[in-house]
């Protein structure tokens, strides 16, 4: 049985956490504030530890219902998430203009994803940016395997559809 440590088990796990409460609440300070309180609820439960199977999925849900209880106390004036994705600018365009195009792509996929309902959205955040299989996701969001996958269907054919749309009309 292996044994967990705060130091080389939880603490490696801070910026995921952050991603992920960013994700949620849209606001780079509460996404901290969130971090934090997951790390302090994950500390008490130290006690636990051993009969958890995984204490990265443990941490990500305490992370996850945290986020969405500060989400729902505050209500839904979270304008959008700011650079924190990991989606970064191509650098492979050949000229400036093309490149403003690359990175004006990203910037609407960005908002895309930020007008998602919070379950694709968290869905997305933890599948595509941080490569999570399904049946983690699952875990963490405490839905099947197969609502994860038609919950990322769902937010990829949204954002495909309206990035077509923006495309093809301009913003």
């Amino acid at each position: 049985m292996k044994t967990i440590s705060f130091r080389n088990d939880v603490l490696p796990l801070k910026n995921e956490l952050y991603r992920l409460a960013l994700r949620i609440t849209l606001n780079p300070a509460e996404a901290e504030d969130v971090v934090q309180d997951t790390l302090i609820k994950v500390w008490d439960k130290r006690d636990q530890w051993n009969e958890i199977d995984s204490i990265e999925a443990f941490s990500l849900v305490i992370c996850r219902n945290l986020a969405l209880d500060k989400t729902k106390k505050k209500g839904h004036d979270n304008l959008s998430i700011e650079e924190e994705t990991n989606i970064e600018p191509v650098a492979s365009a050949s000229n400036p203009l093309e490149q403003t195009l690359q990175n004006d792509r990203i910037e609407q996929v960005r908002r895309l994803i930020n007008e998602l309902p919070e379950k694709q959205r968290s869905c997305i955040q933890l599948r595509d940016f941080e490569g999570k299989s399904y049946k983690e996701v699952a875990e963490v969001l405490g839905i099947s395997e197969e609502q994860v996958k038609v919950n990322i269907f769902r937010a990829r054919q949204t954002i495909k559809q309206r990035f077509e749309k923006l495309d093809q009309y301009g913003l």
